[in-house]
């Protein structure tokens, strides 16, 4: 059985109603995200959620401290977040520097392309 979605707050209800249909979808999925953290801190909810430091940038750029709990966001900054977080892209799937292959980078234990130091006798 899977588990309920939890129920947006209204700051977040209003952000998705002013939202084209096509994209209400992919706030709802965010929205349940950042609500389903297990912290309810933005910094690492978004650290999770946004690739490289794009979290810190927003929350640097809306006025917030990472400290912020989710349920101080306004309609506006449900709306900016979700803007962001489009504009980033999503984290993309596979190794780190687009290697596309996924799982472990190497067989061997080391980056691509790196060989452990040769040990001289």
């Amino acid at each position: 059985m899977s588990r309920p979605l939890h129920a947006l707050p209204s700051s977040a209800t209003q952000a998705r109603d002013g939202l084209p249909a096509p994209d209400v979808a992919d706030f709802e999925r965010l929205a349940h995200v950042v609500l389903s953290a297990p912290s309810s801190a933005l910094g690492p909810v978004l650290r999770a959620q946004l690739p490289g430091g794009a979290g810190v940038r927003w929350l640097a750029s809306a006025g917030l401290s990472p400290t912020t709990r989710v349920a101080e966001l306004t309609p506006e900054l449900w709306l900016s977040l979700y803007r962001c977080w489009r504009t980033t892209g999503r984290v993309p799937s596979g190794a780190p520097g687009g290697g596309g292959k996924g799982g472990r980078p190497a067989t061997h234990g080391h980056a691509p392309g790196a060989h452990a130091i040769p040990r001289w006798k």
